[in-house]
């Protein structure tokens, strides 16, 4: 397939991008009149665009979505990213114009829907998490952390208590975890997990101390864990006079059944578009909404219409008010679920996985964790790659012929040949066995035709790339003459 810049030829379809006012045309005119610029506000050359008709252009992009892969395309198990089919219902009402056609500097009774948006999904998303306060202006789920950890250090602050420089992070976390820490200014220290892929609770009171800041936790962890030692873990932060941040990546899991804040969390993170029903995936948009208890209340960003930022905030953490029609969608996906529907959700999201996992173990693979798990778990496949040469890389590969997305390969990383599945709770059992019955095909194949797998994929649109070259050679923008 050409690139569109391929496409181009001089002269061709350009007239769209020449600024023109014609409200009405003089037929006896040779031209459109063009719209005066000052010339302070002109380009001094024309811009690098490809030059195609409009017909050729949509075509094009027509035949670019028709190779990419979505929810809407087929089975797609990204573990630790929750991509889940979300209602239509919310897309409707997010496009709705009287939502679109606002601007954030209108008067506010201007605008008083949109206020009642933001306090319906504040009171629903505080009555699910436990916490009493919530901002929406983070963008993403890391800029959610970020959010959190400032409130935290600002807390600290303002008490005088300047020593605490740790921030805990378990080794199964998400790797913006550490990276959030350390840019808030934060040491980072990490603590080993058990074998059972719990917090191990003897390195958590060896490291603890006057020095901690807080601890930064999934629950359910990375690996697809809820640590039944939750309460314990919180505890001992809050006894060393330490926050507990709580990362929301996995509340997909727990959602309506169990809250951060009667875990002892002080603050967490919201992943709106990956929990609640924003399309993830893409570049955006996103909504890290930050939730927090009454003692971090004084430090947030504004996060409603009208209010101004206190003497203690931690000052605007983006403009205005975050990005609006996220938090619409969510708040329209709790309203039709109501609570009912919020724990079922996540009920059988957990349902889905183990009845997956189950399966997966019965057709040969090993699970990292034994037992039961929440909303996703880990296969270990280093027996596989030892016994027959095939990868982690190579199963992923493979599944891509059977159309189905692979799952988060090498992640996390205290699992070294790791593939992680979410199935979500929007797949049907027979979906979910027709995977399975893929997996096992897969597996056969490592045993009795090993070659295949490394050379997998074999009839998708391109073959398997050279991803070392790409990755230290990447090629992001087309040159031309």
């Amino acid at each position: 397939m050409k690139l569109i810049f391929e496409l181009s030829r001089p002269g061709r379809g350009n007239k769209v991008l020449v600024p023109h006012v014609s409200p009405t045309l003089d037929p006896e005119a040779d031209s459109v009149p063009v719209l005066e610029i000052p010339a302070a506000f002109r380009r001094k050359s024309a811009p690098r665009l490809p030059e195609v008709s409009e017909n050729d252009l949509s075509r094009h992009y027509n035949a670019l979505a028709r190779r990419s892969f979505g929810v809407c395309d087929g089975f797609y198990p990204l573990g630790s990213c929750t991509m889940k089919y979300n209602p239509k219902i919310n897309e409707v009402i997010a496009s709705f114009f009287k939502f679109t056609d606002i601007h954030p500097l209108q008067p506010k009774h201007t605008a008083a829907g949109c206020e009642t948006v933001y306090a319906l999904a504040e009171k629903y998303l505080c009555g699910i998490t436990g916490m009493d306060a919530m901002t929406f202006q983070p963008a993403a789920g890391a800029h959610g952390e970020f959010t959190g950890v400032l409130l935290i250090k600002a807390y600290h602050q303002s008490r005088g208590d300047t020593a605490r420089k740790k921030i805990i992070v378990p080794d199964s976390a998400h790797g913006t975890n550490p990276a959030t820490a350390a840019m808030c200014g934060f040491e980072v220290c990490s603590i080993a997990s058990t074998p059972d892929g719990m917090v191990d609770l003897d390195a958590l009171r060896s490291v603890v101390g006057p020095d901690t800041a807080g601890l930064m936790l999934t629950n359910p962890n990375t690996v697809g864990k809820f640590d039944k030692n939750i309460l314990e873990i919180t505890r001992i932060v809050h006894d060393a006079g330490g926050l507990c941040y709580y990362d929301g990546a996995n509340l997909n899991a727990v959602m309506g059944v169990a809250r951060p804040g009667d875990m002892g969390f002080d603050v967490c993170h919201l992943n709106l578009h990956k929990t609640f029903s924003t399309p993830h995936g893409g570049g955006g948009p996103g909504s890290g909404a930050v939730g927090c208890k009454d003692i971090l209340k004084p430090f947030l960003p504004a996060s409603t219409l009208g209010e101004t930022v206190g003497e203690q905030s931690i000052g605007q953490v983006k403009m205005f008010y975050g990005n609006f029609l996220v938090v619409l969608r969510a708040l329209v996906y709790l309203m039709t679920l109501g609570n009912s529907g919020v724990r079922e959700a996540a009920q059988t999201a957990v349902l889905n996985a183990n009845y997956m996992k189950k399966k997966m173990e019965e057709a040969g693979y090993i699970s990292a964790y034994p037992g039961v798990c929440m909303h996703e778990f880990v296969l270990d496949l280093a027996q596989l790659k030892k016994e027959t040469g095939v990868s982690a890389l190579d199963v992923a590969k493979s599944m891509l012929d059977h159309g189905i997305h692979p799952p988060t390969m090498y992640f996390p990383l205290i699992v070294h040949e790791a593939l992680m599945f979410e199935p979500t709770e929007t797949e049907s059992r027979e979906t979910l066995d027709e995977a399975c019955e893929v997996m096992a095909k897969i597996l056969k194949t490592a045993y009795e035709d090993a070659e295949a797998c490394h050379a997998a994929p074999h009839n998708t649109v391109i073959g398997r790339p050279d991803e070392t070259k790409a990755a230290r050679h990447p090629v992001v923008r087309y040159e031309f003459a």
